[in-house]
């Protein structure tokens, strides 16, 4: 019987010969871990659609942050809850807005803490859109003006990194002027250059209470079938002025990601979002998947595509297992 003389099972043989020829590895220094700022003192509630992410007070954001840290997961991106919501989002840029405070407290509480913010108006307007309405719609330029001030103000109080992810045209290059403008030049900008109007964002929209009041949100995200537009988005960022790049949702972009890897040589983040985290999380409860297993498949899944960073709400648990591979 003739076999080959290379036997590719030799290679498989133990989990340490395995781990030797990996040809992608998991890092939790490269994980983002998404946290939701609430007002407060000693609040910690769970979110019901997302097992084990909480809307916490920003004496529990800390808390966790620097247990985050402890597993080697060095960086959160923040999202805000904020007391009141209003017509044009005012809690998102003013100086003692729930981001603004909670920033202020990690740099003191965890200097050595990367800290990314989330800039959109969708958790702080009445109606939920991503910008301010006019005529039953986003108006797009005046959208701009707020979207600046969110990011200054976030900068202002300390932001290492500046996330906008609503999705206007042209906003990458306003936050940059506005950012150079006030001193911030060496603030990075993050952009969710191509962020798809996706079903798996439900369980997010509930841990920020911030669903739409009226219609959806595919006139200004990306349209799921389209590829070659996610290159143009991410192309009109670069030349804007974004420092990271970034697809969302990750699971059922891999392909995007991977378009994108091949197209650009900038950082690029993926997120992998909430309704990714929450459909391991109850098929694992039920019993139908071995839960772990599942998330490493999966982020290590984004990283082959080619993420240099992802944003995952696995990030503490998936840490905790890459520590245990290395004992």
């Amino acid at each position: 019987m003739y076999f080959p003389a290379y036997r590719p099972r030799r290679l498989r043989r133990t989990k340490t010969i395995r781990d030797l020829v990996s040809e992608t590895r998991l890092s939790a220094d490269e994980f983002i871990y998404p946290m939701f700022a609430a007002p407060g003192k000693g609040v910690r509630e769970e979110v019901p659609s997302m097992p084990g992410i909480y809307k916490q007070s920003i004496d529990n954001i800390v808390r966790e942050a620097r247990e985050a840290g402890a597993l080697g997961v060095k960086s959160v991106l923040l999202f805000g809850i904020p007391e009141h919501k209003d017509e044009t989002g005012s809690e998102g840029y003013a100086d003692d807005g729930i981001i603004q405070k909670t920033i202020r407290e990690l740099r003191k509480k965890t200097p050595d803490l990367l800290v990314v913010t989330d800039v959109c108006m969708c958790e702080y307007t009445s109606h939920g859109h991503c910008g301010i309405i006019r005529g039953g719609d986003v108006d797009n330029d005046e959208t701009l003006e707020y979207l600046a001030k969110m990011a200054v103000s976030h900068a202002e109080a300390g932001a290492d990194i500046i996330a906008p992810s609503d999705m206007m045209d042209g906003r990458v290059g306003v936050i940059r002027e506005a950012l150079d403008d006030a001193g911030f030049e060496k603030v990075p900008i993050m952009s969710y250059s191509a962020k798809y109007a996706s079903g798996f964002y439900g369980p997010f929209r509930d841990a920020a209470e911030s669903p739409p009041r009226f219609g959806d949100r595919r006139s200004y995200q990306m349209d799921p079938p389209n590829v070659r537009e996610a290159l143009r988005e991410i192309a009109l960022d670069i030349e804007e002025g974004a420092d990271i790049v970034m697809v969302k949702p990750a699971l059922s972009y891999l392909d995007v990601i991977s378009a994108a890897r091949e197209e650009f040589d900038h950082p690029l983040a993926a997120y992998n979002v909430s309704g990714e985290y929450s459909m391991v999380k109850a098929a694992g409860r039920l019993g139908w998947i071995d839960e772990k297993l599942v998330m490493m498949e999966i982020l290590t899944s984004i990283k082959r595509a080619g993420a240099d960073i992802i944003i995952t709400y696995h990030a503490k648990e998936a840490a905790e297992v890459l520590r245990g591979r290395g004992k």
